[in-house]
């Protein structure tokens, strides 16, 4: 038998979110978006391997390190989790997640499907939302627009998707990132967790 819950003094637990979904759907633009638009949560900055794209910023896109500093931070345990993804390495530092929780803020991780099952079983009180297009073409319309891989780097990115759109069970929640409907994905994601925050039976994250 559960305890009674008492209205008048309960009290709404921070999250930890995961974004998700296959390469190409949009994860980064849709988190730089909902800062854009100002809403109140922690972003988790990832570290990663991976050399910097045009325009991107150290800190704040990503905090690019050497294989070497990143070595370091396997060793040393400051990873919650890590991956390799496309020949990189990536990872989401715990101290600055256990830090934005601690103060009370939503963490939201822009990680990759591989890693989303990893903190499924780490962190099982986490919310995972998966990042889908509106169709298999329009996803590979996407990697293509990107002109960032040659053509054999785009073939296995498109081959990885269709093998992670079978993992889609393994999540709690799909938002479809339609083409020029980006403000509606950040709506539908916030929705989602003001939602959370009100579910009555929810354990609070521990790491």
């Amino acid at each position: 038998m559960t305890d009674p819950i008492n209205p008048y003094t309960f009290q709404e637990k921070p999250l930890l979110v995961v974004i998700s979904g296959p390469s190409g759907v949009g994860k980064d633009v849709t988190i730089l978006r909902m800062k854009e638009l100002g809403y109140p949560f922690h972003f988790v900055v990832t570290a990663t391997t991976r050399p910097r794209r045009p325009g991107e910023i150290d800190g704040k896109d990503y905090f690019f390190v050497s294989m070497q500093e990143f070595a370091k931070m396997i060793d040393e345990n400051e990873l919650l989790e890590y991956a390799v993804v496309y020949g990189d390495y990536k990872g989401i530092p715990k101290a600055q997640v256990r830090e934005a929780l601690a103060s009370g803020k939503d963490v939201i991780m822009r990680i990759d499907v591989q890693g989303a099952e990893t903190i499924r079983k780490m962190v099982p009180q986490a919310v995972l939302i998966y990042l889908s297009a509106e169709s298999e073409e329009a996803l590979v319309h996407r990697l293509q627009q990107r002109k960032t891989e040659e053509a054999g780097q785009l073939a296995i990115r498109i081959a990885t998707a269709r093998k992670e759109q079978e993992k889609v069970a393994m999540f709690d929640y799909l938002v479809i990132n339609r083409q020029d409907h980006l403000d509606e994905t950040c709506a539908t994601i916030a929705a989602i967790i003001r939602a959370e925050r009100h579910r009555i039976h929810r354990l609070e994250v521990t790491l």
